[in-house]
């Protein structure tokens, strides 16, 4: 298991050098002039060569390239062009309350959505199904932005029982007041997708010849279904989780306008408007690092799941 770790983890590196490439090339050569940007319309040819000196920018690509090399290395990304914000004072304040919101979020989707899809796997074809699968395609045609603008109006303005915007410094607070809405409407979207798939898993997994032998030996359907079912189709879903699980930034840039939660997800939209690339650049790096470990971490808990896997 430590040499599969190791190997891993030194495979890593030069994917994560193609990335950091690309990302430099991307903004460096496509990303337009952030002088010209930070500077306004107004700003005179001398004021933007000012700033493009004091951002750096008129250093020679590789030199600007190994700024950049060093800066991921050490994790010191400087300061944001746009507010002369330490980056890492603001992942560390701003990151929080992102992961209050999106980590409520995760954990609902999926332990909804697997109970769900397993009952109504077992009760296949029957009314129920076919409800729920109706249910889930009517949840899934709906934008997201119809979900927060109904769920804001009704439960905010017309029912008064939480508020639509707003976030505070206490966390009990926050998760109390402020992170129920977002978290409810947020869930009532994605437990949809979430247990169509896992159905088809435990259908996948029910038509199989053990469920029949263990059925044929007598074996309760109880027994059957969490013993052998589940334990099986946690591959498929452990797979789509760890797929999930980056998505989780991504999917709080919306969240966090909407609510007006401080989070990563909208300092990230404000940094795109105002090209911070520190900001961008940071965000776009740790995302990719994020993704790796999450799909290194997925593998290994294959092997503790089903112990046939074997990690190579």
């Amino acid at each position: 298991m430590a040499a599969y770790v190791i190997r891993r983890l030194w495979q890593m590196v030069p994917t994560l050098f193609g990335v950091v490439l690309l990302v430099f090339v991307l903004f460096k050569f496509f990303g337009g002039d952030p002088a010209e940007i930070l500077g306004g319309l107004n700003a005179t040819p001398q004021q933007v060569d000012a700033i493009r000196e004091q951002l750096g920018l008129n250093k020679p690509w590789w030199v600007q390239l190994g700024i950049f090399l060093k800066q991921i290395a050490t994790f010191d990304w400087g300061k944001s062009w746009a507010t002369n914000e330490s980056v890492a004072n603001l992942f560390a304040t701003r990151l929080p309350a992102t992961l209050t919101v999106m980590t409520p979020i995760l954990l609902l989707d999926t332990l909804l959505a697997i109970p769900i899809a397993l009952g109504v796997a077992y009760v296949r074809g029957s009314l129920t199904d076919r409800a729920l699968m109706v249910a889930t395609t009517v949840a899934l045609s709906i934008s997201f932005l119809v979900y927060v603008i109904v769920g804001q109006y009704v439960f905010g303005f017309q029912l008064g029982w939480f508020p639509v915007q707003g976030w505070s410094d206490s966390t009990l607070t926050n998760l109390v007041t402020y992170v129920p809405l977002p978290v409810l409407l947020a869930v009532a979207v994605g437990v949809s997708p979430q247990t169509r798939l896992y159905r088809s898993f435990f259908l996948d997994e029910l038509g199989q010849d053990y469920v029949r032998t263990a059925r044929a030996k007598g074996l309760g359907e109880g027994p059957v279904l969490f013993k052998h079912v589940l334990r099986n189709a946690l591959i498929p879903i452990l797979t789509n989780i760890g797929l999930t699980l980056p998505g989780i930034f991504v999917g709080s840039f919306l969240i966090e306008v909407f609510f007006s939660i401080p989070g990563l997800g909208r300092e990230v939209l404000l940094a795109v408007n105002r090209s911070d690339y520190p900001v961008i650049q940071a965000v776009t790096v740790y995302l990719a690092m994020l993704t790796m470990l999450i799909n290194l971490g997925t593998d290994l808990l294959y092997k503790v799941v089903d112990p046939r896997v074997v990690l190579k």
